[in-house]
């Protein structure tokens, strides 16, 4: 009989035991860590969660500072509380937005009826980042269109600089000024290459300052909220409020929020904005609702009386922001309200699919689109460089683009008008400019004005059915200056005039004729091409 024996090896056996329970625990780790990531990725910030009541009455600021403090450290969004109304009182503090947030179907009550003047400047929220900004020094001068710095950053950036030593914008008029400091923003990647879809337009032969701010890689999306503000009760000067939503963030997007006004009184103080961005790059606001401000007057620097500019949404110092499907609450054609929008020292601003009371490039644009859009009774306010876009968008203001004479009337570039309809003052009786402004040659802007080079009009319907006696048909430009009469006028500080206007698909309601102005000698070297 055959014996048949099984040899055991224990030293075989045992390293089949290591590596099976090497390969339990690896598997175990690998679906421990899976666990950790998602709950770390579905985890959020609740407003509730710390300490936030929701009823509209009980102060939720300090629970709402810490939410984002919280969040802000480990990275986490934030949520409202569904269905919670936040009350905000006068408390002198700010919650600092750095990760995704979602306000959803909460409201939130802002409360200024008793925000002391001297707090009167800290944002509810700003949407900030977490990278530092950077002096560089190393830089001494600038040109304009100048295409690189000799300069490394860690990563792209917004420059700003400063030259105290030279004053722009020094301002004429009712609000009149002794300007701004000279001051320009441009975008440069690591190398400091500059970005020349937004060149640098002034020669700076002494610099001041200059900042980095580094631009975020990452989108940062605040969504939601429908917030009410209960008026400042202050009076009436010009003593700006900023109790709103600051952006000073790269590359962020604010979506279907939402902001009304209560408790206006026949006084209060003027407001900077309700939504404000500046000193970035690469920011949208869309599917927004927004509210113009009531005007209040006060006594300007010339001392004679003026209306407050007030605004629920401000750009300074900012570059590539977008406006798209945004409206406002109350009528865009209320006079007593004023235009819900101003900007400073900005390039490329666009509204796309917007119903607003006003554009207003107050201290200068560098390149604007507006298309798809309605503009209401304050219209196009402009002055800036480079070109300038509207289409497929109606005006219903009194002139179809209004060059501030209080800096100049200057836009030292192109407009082109492209498949748009002009209703002046809409529709109640009016004159109609196309073009209007003025500069009387005798002030000192602190640099050269300039009218646009030149004007390219491809689709205009000039809805002009409603008109004064003595009307003799619409106009391409204002008077300008009517003392600029013939030959004998000197100019101390010359207004460069524009050079062409070319004119195809103009329809006018009244069929009168075109005129170039009621002050022809002006413009009688412009040459005017219409077909």
């Amino acid at each position: 009989m055959l014996a048949v024996s099984y040899y055991h090896n224990p030293i075989t056996h045992i390293e089949k035991m290591r590596t099976f329970a090497a390969a339990v625990t690896a598997a175990l780790v690998i679906l421990l860590l899976n666990q950790s990531v998602s709950a770390q990725e579905t985890k959020v910030v609740r407003y509730s969660e710390y300490g936030a009541v929701g009823d509209g009455k009980t102060d939720d600021f300090d629970a709402i500072v810490t939410a984002h403090a919280a969040a802000n450290k480990d990275n986490l969004k934030v949520f409202a509380d569904k269905g919670a109304t936040y009350y905000i009182g006068a408390a002198n503090k700010t919650a600092e937005i750095q990760t995704d947030t979602d306000w959803g179907d909460a409201k939130f009550i802002i409360d200024d009826s008793k925000v002391d003047v001297a707090n009167r400047n800290h944002s509810i929220f700003r949407v900030s980042s977490k990278l530092s900004a950077a002096q560089i020094k190393t830089v001494q001068t600038l040109k304009r269109n100048q295409e690189k710095l000799d300069i490394t950053l860690p990563q792209d950036a917004l420059i700003t600089v400063f030259d105290k030593t030279t004053k722009h914008f020094i301002r004429y008029g009712a609000n009149q000024n002794n300007g701004s400091d000279k001051t320009d923003t441009f975008i440069v990647d690591k190398n400091g290459k500059v970005d020349m879809k937004n060149p640098i337009i002034w020669d700076f032969d002494s610099i001041s300052s200059m900042t980095a701010y580094p631009i975020d890689p990452e989108k940062l999306t605040v969504r939601g909220g429908f917030f009410t503000t209960i008026a400042n009760q202050a009076e009436s000067k010009y003593t700006y409020y900023s109790r709103g939503i600051s952006i000073t963030r790269s590359n962020t997007v604010i979506d279907g929020t939402q902001h009304a006004i209560t408790g206006e009184l026949d006084h209060g103080a003027p407001y900077n904005g309700f939504i404000s961005v500046s000193t970035c790059f690469n920011v949208v606001v869309q599917n927004c609702t927004l509210t113009g401000h009531k005007v209040y007057r006060t006594i300007g620097s010339a001392e004679v009386p003026v209306s407050m500019g007030s605004y629920d949404i401000s750009v300074g110092r900012a570059i590539n922001i977008t406006f798209k499907n945004c409206k406002q609450f109350n009528d865009i054609h209320n006079s007593g309200q004023w235009g819900i929008f101003g900007s400073n020292f900005c390039k490329s601003i666009t509204f796309d699919t917007v119903e607003f009371s006003r554009f207003d490039a107050h201290q200068g644009v560098t390149n604007a689109t507006i298309k798809n859009s309605v503009l209401g009774y304050m219209g196009i306010n402009l002055i800036g460089k480079g070109t300038f876009l509207i289409e497929n968008s109606k005006v219903c203001a009194s002139n179809f683009i209004n060059l501030r004479g209080d800096y100049g009337s200057t836009f030292e570039g192109d407009i082109i008008i492209r498949n748009c309809e002009y209703l002046p003052r809409n529709g109640a009786k009016s004159d109609a400019v196309i073009l209007s402004g003025g500069n009387s040659g005798q002030h000192n802007f602190g640099y050269t004005c300039y009218m646009p080079r030149k004007i390219t009009i491809d689709g205009l319907i000039i809805n002009d059915s409603n008109v004064p006696d003595g009307y003799k048909g619409p106009k391409i430009f204002a008077a300008f200056n009517s003392a600029y009469k013939d030959e004998s006028f000197k100019e101390q500080y010359p207004y460069v005039i524009t050079e062409e206007v070319d004119i195809k698909n103009l329809t006018i309601k009244s069929g009168k004729p075109l005129i170039i102005s009621s002050n022809p000698f002006m413009f009688r070297n412009v040459k005017v091409t219409q077909k």
